[in-house]
């Protein structure tokens, strides 16, 4: 396991964090969640049939002697959870409504969140992003000043550790949206002990190209500097003089960054996507996430293709952010 995780694990480690995770009768799910469990990192609440969950824990011989395992259609304090999913969505659901909607398991779990019955939230083995990331705005909702939510991945190779955002979740940014994200990168790059260098990304270097999509990322440029003077970031930077100290020292000689970037901001999701996934699989870079920031308690998303030590670490960097909230 790399040094990240290592650091992750010393910070939650015996702190009694819970983290939800409401696919209880996945076996990537119990598997992880009983090593969390074992090894004292975290208290796992898994939603579904108890008596399912155990008998399936006993097949994989994971120990749940340290969860809680909640079945919405018989929870005791589900009268609670109704009322205060009905004050949250002021008068966009109604009793009958509430009942039917949180014996869905995202629903449910986010609501343990919300109600501070649980930390933080991991799911997405067995759902898509929407079914994640719909209950999760509806409810617990993002920061004061953060408009949208955004994905990042945390790229890890040896001792190396880069932040790629957006590469989860918004289509197309604009220049408002992508200041945010920039600034919300920056705080997650902080929370794994990466000091932010932020190079906002185009297809252009300080103007050597003009589009509506350049222009796009030079206003956001502006806007980030606006919101925190203190941020070492710059842009508009194609990779190479982000990256590369010759390139650098070439294309953007007065920049603060010098090749010595750390946090890269993708103008698209498609743009996003593609790069992670490129470093992923030509780099031979690990891309831990999407690491879902900007919302008011921590919810991350799985994909349906991971594995058990995805679902392991995805948990460690719930409960880190959970204890930076």
């Amino acid at each position: 396991m790399s040094d990240l995780f290592s650091v992750l694990k010393e910070k939650v480690n015996g702190k009694g964090l819970k983290i939800v995770f409401p696919e209880g009768m996945d076996e990537r799910i119990l598997v992880a969640a009983g090593r969390l469990a074992a090894e004292k990192m975290i208290i796992p609440i898994l939603i579904g049939n108890v008596q399912s969950i155990e008998a399936k824990a006993k097949d994989l011989n994971v120990s749940l002697e340290s969860a809680e395992i909640y079945d919405p259609s018989h929870y005791e304090k589900m009268d609670e959870l109704v009322a205060s999913f009905i004050e949250r969505r002021k008068g966009k659901a109604t009793e009958e409504d509430a009942r039917k909607i949180l014996l869905d398991e995202n629903y449910f779990g986010t609501m343990l969140v919300y109600t501070n019955k649980a930390d933080g939230l991991v799911s997405g083995a067995a759902h898509s992003t929407a079914d994640t990331v719909r209950p999760a705005l509806q409810i617990i909702k993002t920061k004061a000043g953060v408009g949208k939510t955004s994905g990042v991945f945390i790229m890890v190779r040896e001792d190396e550790r880069y932040i790629f955002a957006d590469c989860a979740i918004n289509i197309s940014p604009d220049s408002q949206d992508l200041a945010e994200i920039a600034i919300e990168s920056a705080k997650t790059a902080k929370m794994f002990d990466i000091e932010p260098r932020v190079a906002m990304l185009s297809f252009s270097t300080k103007g050597s190209a003009k589009s509506p999509e350049t222009e796009k990322v030079t206003a956001a440029v502006q806007e980030a500097k606006l919101r925190d003077p203190q941020l070492i970031l710059d842009g508009e930077f194609q990779f190479d003089a982000a990256f590369v100290p010759s390139v650098a020292k070439k294309k953007a000689p007065d920049s603060p960054l010098q090749g010595d970037a750390n946090v890269f901001i993708f103008p698209s999701l498609e743009a996003g996507n593609i790069g992670y996934k490129i470093a992923q699989r030509l780099g031979n870079f690990e891309a831990v996430g999407p690491i879902l920031q900007g919302l008011n308690r921590p919810v991350n998303d799985l994909s349906r293709g991971c594995n058990e030590e995805d679902v392991y670490k995805l948990a460690l960097i719930t409960a880190a952010q959970a204890l930076n909230q």
